[in-house]
Order: structure tokens, then C-alpha cells, then sequence
């Protein structure tokens, strides 16, 4: 039976994975690669001066999809911001590579929860496995 960890471990070996939001009746899809578990929480990270920030206020729900060779993974669930500093510092020290473009008090960092998720891991030879969060 899978768990958040194997959610959570599945989106660090993909590397990028592919968030989708909607700005009105749009769908928006881009590439993330942010995926980090906090206080048994899994966390994403953006900038608030990005559409997608813009976009996830208006409408919390999303979807992601990763892939790793012939296995793939769909998520859909609501982002919930976490303002909290400790939040964002444990994002940073994550992926200490951002910090390059962030810093947890620089105003501009965003980091959300999922929430109510669904994941759904499949693949061409397998049966599908669902993990909810």
C-alpha cells in the first residue's frame, strides 16, 4: 500500500513534474519541481510574483502529472498557503539550489500544502494505486 512518502519520493525521481491551475475558464499547465514533505505535509513552492501564485488564490485546485519510464503519476487536490516561516525555510533547505532566487524572509516566497488529494499511480503493466491525503 502506498503513502505520501512514495508521493512524495515518486516527484523527487521524476525531477519535474507538471502542475496545472486555471486563470478563469484556462486551463494553465507548467513545469515544477518543488516537492518537499513538511510536518507530514506535501509541500510545493512558487514565487508570489508568478501567474501561478495569482492563479492558486482564485482557484485552489489543481493537478499534477509526473512520469518516470513507463510509470506516471496524477494528483489532484487543493493548495492551501502556509505563511509560516519555518514553512518556507524548510522548502529553501530542501533545495538549497533556490536559494539562489529565494529566501524564506524575502516577501516573495509562497509555499502550499496539498490538501483533500488524491494520487493516483499507474502505469502500462500495473493496477492502478490510489493514496489519499
Amino acid at each position: 500500500m502506498k503513502t505520501i512518502n512514495d508521493v512524495a519520493a515518486f516527484l523527487k525521481q521524476a525531477g519535474t513534474y507538471y502542475l496545472a491551475t486555471c486563470e478563469g475558464d484556462q486551463p494553465r499547465v507548467r513545469p515544477f519541481g518543488t516537492a518537499h514533505l513538511f510536518e507530514g505535509r506535501l509541500y510545493i513552492q512558487t514565487g508570489k510574483k508568478k501567474a501561478v501564485s495569482r492563479q492558486l488564490k482564485a482557484n485552489p485546485k489543481l493537478e499534477i502529472c509526473a512520469s518516470i519510464t513507463g510509470s506516471w503519476l496524477r494528483i489532484q487536490a487543493e493548495a492551501v498557503e502556509d505563511d509560516r516561516r519555518e514553512a518556507r525555510k524548510s522548502m529553501l533547505d530542501a533545495y538549497p539550489e533556490l536559494r539562489r532566487m529565494y529566501d524564506e524572509d524575502d516577501g516573495n516566497t509562497q509555499v502550499f500544502f496539498l490538501k483533500n488529494a488524491e494520487a493516483v499511480f499507474s502505469s502500462f503493466t500495473a493496477p492502478e494505486e490510489r493514496v489519499s491525503f
